[in-house]
């Protein structure tokens, strides 16, 4: 209990050992104080009220830590505050987030992966880009005569080219969209499709663009990673 202005009453130590363990470092603490049946915790004769009908015993007063504002003056008891602790505490905590905010915000940040050299003039998109540990690849298509599961095996390919390169995986993958020139397509597809990305494969969308694939090809496929 906290303490106020008033009177304690009488407990058995076990009953309130069994409070005051139950606290922890921070809940607080008890303090064994020697009293007669007829003396109050802070010098003063008791009520006829609070007589205690036992004989002398022991008062145990739960003090928490930061409860010495409310002890009346003249009971003399006075337990230092907290500060320098939590102090210190608050002062672990904001270095630690500040550390991992810092580190978070060095990792964070967007980088290019290009197979060959980087382009004179600005490009339209770029194949592979990172942020943080994330990696994002761009759509790839087949762009030559062939079957549905001739192009889905090239595009394929090329995606796990891309992921090697930007030094992530198949089974690092994360995400797949698959855009089908044709919904006929979808069980080829399939077919190549499966086994790819290791025994847990990433989660998929499958649709078929109204308007057909970008260079005649029959299926493209984009991916999000984790590197």
């Amino acid at each position: 209990m906290v303490v106020s202005c008033g009177y304690a009453s009488a407990e058995t130590a076990p009953t309130i050992d069994a409070r005051a363990s139950r606290r922890g470092l921070f809940g607080g603490f008890h303090k064994e104080i020697p009293a007669t049946r007829n003396q109050s915790i802070f010098g003063t004769a008791l009520p006829a009220a609070f007589l205690f009908p036992a004989p002398p015993a022991k008062l145990y007063l739960p003090l928490h830590l930061d409860s010495s504002a409310f002890l009346p003056k003249q009971c003399g008891w006075r337990f230092p505050m907290t500060k320098d602790r939590r102090g210190f505490i608050k002062a672990g905590v904001a270095g630690a987030l500040a550390t991992g905010a810092a580190q978070g915000k060095s990792k964070m940040q967007k980088k290019v992966y290009r197979r060959g050299e980087k382009p004179k003039g600005p490009s339209l998109y770029s194949g592979a880009v990172s942020y943080g540990n994330l990696l994002f690849i761009a759509g790839k298509g087949a762009h030559f005569e062939g079957d549905i599961k001739s192009h889905t095996k090239h595009v394929l390919d090329e995606i796990q080219t891309e992921l090697e390169n930007a030094g992530s995986s198949m089974d690092k993958v994360l995400q797949c969209r698959v855009f089908l020139n044709d919904l006929k397509d979808y069980a080829g597809m399939n077919e190549v499709f499966m086994g790819r990305f290791g025994p847990e494969p990433p989660v998929r969308t499958t649709i078929a663009a109204a308007g057909g694939i970008p260079g005649n090809s029959l299926v493209e496929i984009d991916v999000i990673a984790y590197i």
